[in-house]
């Protein structure tokens, strides 16, 4: 059994983002990077799934698409405990412009080349929080999906006739409890895991773990976008709150400065 792992490199969450003077995005020279969290949380339940089941489940492939920079966060991710990585190589100007179809068509084309049995994405990516790759790869592969999920249990691994995922995801009204048959798409929440820290010595071994790189034209995709941004701009400053000292005051300025009532 293979799981293959979509990792992004993102601006770290802890940076305060800074919008571009022209207003066409936002500033990445000399801004630290990160895995998106969401991904790491992915790569850590394949860790663990493979710790669980590790006489079934034979490799861990994290793949990743952006600029030669990338290659650092696949190897962090190698250091966590990932067998192979694999680097969709595309210019600077090219990954500014990909949107989530054009990423899920290529995960597409690596999933019936490397055929996983299960394929790891975090539900969203902090950057632009589109929350859609996951799903479209499913459509596009036809495979059963399971988004926003909370906990995850591989049953029948041994079985490959009968291979199955149960799958707890948050929903508005609690938690939905799904079984579906591999090979499935499973995008995971926050609640799913905690991820691990790369100690020293395999961060050392990661630098000798294999590491592919493709380039993004070898798959033939058309990546024109389908979304113009026009312009971005920093959400407006909140006014600064007041304390009232009585209910009173409080119904007063909602019947006359509000108007709500």
């Amino acid at each position: 059994m293979k799981i293959l792992v979509c990792i992004k490199r993102v601006i770290d969450y802890t940076v305060h983002i800074r919008i571009k003077a022209d207003g066409s995005g936002v500033e990445t020279q000399n801004v630290k990077m990160s895995m998106n969290p969401f991904d790491a949380i992915a790569l850590e339940e394949a860790i663990r799934l493979k710790e669980k089941h590790k006489e079934n489940i034979s490799e861990i492939i994290v793949i990743s698409i952006g600029n030669k920079d990338c290659q650092e966060t696949l190897r962090q991710a190698l250091a966590m405990g990932a067998d192979r990585g694999i680097l969709i190589e595309a210019e600077e100007d090219k990954t500014k412009n990909l949107e989530s179809l054009h990423i899920a068509k290529i995960l597409k084309k690596i999933a019936e080349k490397e055929k996983p049995d299960l394929i790891l994405l975090g539900k969203q990516a902090i950057d632009d929080d589109c929350n859609q790759t996951g799903q479209m790869l499913a459509g596009l592969l036809d495979w059963p999906q399971g988004c926003f999920v909370s906990k995850l249990e591989l049953e029948s691994v041994s079985d490959n006739n009968n291979r199955k995922i149960t799958a707890a995801r948050e929903v508005d009204g609690g938690l939905e409890i799904i079984e579906m048959d591999l090979p499935a798409v499973v995008t995971a929440d926050l609640r799913l895991n905690e991820p691990r820290y790369a100690a020293l010595p395999n961060i050392m071994r990661a630098k000798q773990k294999r590491l592919d790189i493709i380039n993004i034209h070898d798959f033939h995709v058309d990546l024109s976008p389908r979304i113009e941004i026009l312009n971005i701009t920093e959400p407006p400053r909140r006014k600064s709150g007041i304390i009232l000292n009585s209910v009173d005051e409080l119904m007063d300025k909602l019947i006359h400065e509000s108007r709500v009532l």
